[in-house]
């Protein structure tokens, strides 16, 4: 078995009695979380319910936490599906509204989240371009390009939290990366690897 972690380590202290491991675990990873959480749902108080959502989840769940991977693997495996959560429940919210409204006449568009100047100005001014289009990424591309970009994890934890094979995991992260290339001019690629830009950004 490989060693563990440090966060590894703080969380085994942790689900023992450590509320000090707690504190830590919390503020090593609460800026890459709520910023995996916002670019996903696009919407900044969403963001924070879901953000809540997961360290609750977190501390209800203590007890039964065994060090198997990276924390930051089992983190974003409980962020995973409090997001899915979101979704399914959007989608059925959804699908009722359009059932009662269906001899309503339909309403003008919103603007989406991400085209919002305020949303928008909440981010350097410099990054707007290469933010905008990973929001127009499908959502199961946006979430692997996230969660490799924002929390360094690797293909194989980033197909653990996710739940699919390698090889999905792999493509869904290829197909985000060429999508963000074709998107965005040559000029938003100060250096060979770009997208960590988004963690300077915030």
């Amino acid at each position: 078995m490989e060693p563990l972690d440090e966060d590894a380590k703080l969380m085994l202290r942790y689900r023992d009695g450590d509320a000090a491991a707690f504190s830590a675990l919390y503020f090593r990873h609460k800026g890459p979380l709520y910023r995996y959480l916002l670019r996903q749902v696009r919407n900044a108080g969403i963001a924070a319910d879901l953000f809540q959502d997961v360290w609750w989840r977190l501390v209800a769940t203590r007890g039964r936490y065994e060090a198997r991977a990276k924390f930051a693997t089992y983190l974003y495996r409980i962020a995973h599906n409090c997001t899915m959560d979101f979704f399914r429940r959007a989608s059925r919210l959804h699908r009722n509204a359009a059932a009662d409204d269906s001899d309503a006449p339909s309403p003008e568009p919103e603007v989406p989240e991400s085209q919002r100047p305020d949303v928008i100005a909440e981010f350097a001014e410099q990054h707007s371009a290469l933010l905008a289009a990973v929001s127009a990424l499908p959502q199961e591309q946006r979430e692997a390009f996230l969660l490799h970009e924002e929390t360094g994890l690797t293909i194989e934890e980033i197909a653990r939290v996710t739940d699919v094979g390698v090889e999905t995991a792999k493509s869904r992260l290829r197909y985000a990366v060429r999508k963000l290339k074709k998107s965005l001019l040559p000029t938003a690629f100060p250096d060979a690897r770009p997208v960590r830009a988004l963690n300077a950004s915030t």
